[in-house]
């Protein structure tokens, strides 16, 4: 198939699958007029590397896990493939994954107190209270005739 037959099958944009091409995370054939062919296990592919850019993944981790994913809960790793810098990777990006998952647990911890404190629970139907008054306004800074600077109001006409 096509780019664009892919591209309709997936919802990815071509623009994103020649990227992934460029990022070396899909490899098609090329055909006589230089069109990229894809064969129908791409589409699984693409869906597989959408859901790890999705999950956070960068297309670094990606392309070095690609090649033993099979289907996207199954990962075939056989361990003399996993090299100390791909699991320090790894690693890293597990940490990492841990430290947004803990800042967006935070943030929504957030976002339900702040909730909590100003809208009333169940059992407390008052009204909300009521707005404050704007706060005053500064003093206009004098100019050194002694005027604001303001423009003056025209007067109302007389009734």
């Amino acid at each position: 198939m096509k780019i664009g037959e892919l591209s309709r099958r997936t919802g990815v944009p071509t623009r994103m699958l020649r990227y992934y091409e460029e990022q070396e995370l899909l490899r098609p054939e090329r055909a006589d007029n230089g069109y990229r062919s894809y064969d129908e296990p791409a589409v699984h592919r693409v869906q597989q590397i959408r859901g790890l850019l999705d999950s956070g993944l960068t297309t670094e981790i990606i392309r070095r896990i690609l090649p033993f994913l099979n289907k996207p809960d199954e990962i075939h790793l056989h361990p003399e493939c996993l090299t100390p810098e791909t699991a320090a990777l790894l690693r890293g990006e597990a940490e990492r994954i841990q430290q947004r998952i803990d800042c967006l647990a935070r943030n929504r911890d957030a976002i339900h107190a702040y909730l909590a404190a100003v809208l009333p629970g169940p059992e407390d139907r008052s009204p909300p209270p009521a707005p404050r008054p704007p706060a005053p306004r500064p003093p206009t800074p004098r100019r050194s005739d002694g005027t604001s600077g303001e423009p003056v109001p025209a007067e109302a006409p007389p009734t």
